[in-house]
């Protein structure tokens, strides 16, 4: 019995779709495509080390801004206004570490499986043989499923390698692996979190790891799996739903926004593909700015500002500077 969605005909019938598309996976795992670097290389090239930033853009709806300039932006670092050296708001890759946890919390009320749900709607998101993902899975540690690659269809096939045991480093494997994927050579790349949000064993708080995510320019995305009464985005969903347990410092929710990143829920097959390409529409159409460090070394908070009042821009809380032009 599948508790996750209920007892909902068009789950099971999804969780039909979902296997057999898995058997059609025949291309195997490895040997990976190489990705096209002239392509692929969305760097800014400057005489000057600059900051680089991503921002997204809503309206008061809630829909993507995608048609803003380098003028339409201001950068203000430590209270203090930044001109905006380079800027960029063209299609160019993407690169995503897909992080399941496979902890023992994720084997009730079939969590796993949801989870594979909202991976294989990113994948099918993904521009084959442009885009990359590398799949992770963790529990107490982080562990590489299958390697970086553009060959985005086959990492479908890996997607049944993943399966639940152990404790969960939550916060940990997010830092991990986000220092993986800021090595990748394309500009707009992110972590991607598959989990029921629940942290047991980590050393990282999630105010730690967002300044390092942030630091690094790495925005976090997590798509929590939770039951139907949980999903503030269900018609099931209880009064005031809950989301995740508050810890010691921060939640799940505010770690991903101090990074630039969001939260999605998923309780249903739904609900897990809208998180997935809400997802990936969002790195779409990220706005890349670059602009010169602040001259005192340490943490510079940074805010993106539009001048549209009823826009909301988010972006990554802030950089740490060496202090050294």
């Amino acid at each position: 019995m599948l508790y996750l969605f209920g007892k909902e005909r068009g789950y099971k019938v999804g969780v039909r779709w979902f296997l057999l598309a898995l058997a059609m996976v025949t291309q195997p795992v490895s040997g990976w495509a190489q990705e096209d670097a002239a392509e692929t290389q969305a760097t800014f090239r400057s005489g000057v080390d600059l900051v680089t930033v991503s921002a997204t853009v809503r309206d008061s709806k809630g829909r993507l801004v995608t048609n803003l300039t380098k003028q339409d932006f201001e950068v203000i670092d430590r209270g203090e206004r930044r001109a905006i050296n380079e800027f960029r708001s063209e299609r160019a890759p993407l690169s995503l570490a897909i992080l399941f946890d496979v902890s023992g919390s994720m084997d009730v009320a079939d969590r796993t499986t949801a989870a594979k749900f909202a991976a294989f709607h990113l994948l099918s998101a993904l521009d084959d043989g442009r885009d990359e993902a590398g799949l992770f899975a963790f529990d107490s540690r982080l562990r590489e499923v299958a390697p970086f690659t553009v060959d985005t269809r086959a990492l479908k096939g890996a997607l049944g390698e993943v399966d639940p045991f152990g404790a969960t480093s939550l916060h940990d494997a997010i830092l991990a692996a986000a220092e993986r994927v800021a090595t990748r050579p394309t500009a707009r790349r992110a972590v991607v979190v598959l989990t029921d949000g629940i942290d047991t064993s980590s050393q990282w708080t999630p105010a730690q790891v967002s300044a390092k995510a942030a630091a690094i320019d790495v925005p976090v995305y997590i798509i929590a799996t939770v039951l139907p009464i949980d999903d503030p985005g269900s018609d099931r969903a209880t009064p005031g739903s809950r989301r995740p347990a508050p810890l010691s410092v921060g939640t799940i929710e505010d770690l991903a926004r101090w990074t630039g990143g969001a939260l999605h829920y998923s309780s249903s097959s739904v609900s897990a593909y809208k998180a997935a390409r809400a997802v990936v529409d969002e790195l779409r159409h990220l706005y890349l700015i670059a602009f010169e460090p602040g001259a005192v070394p340490g943490w510079h908070p940074l805010e993106i500002r539009t001048p549209q009042r009823d826009f909301v821009v988010r972006t990554r809380g802030g950089y740490v500077a060496s202090g050294r032009r």
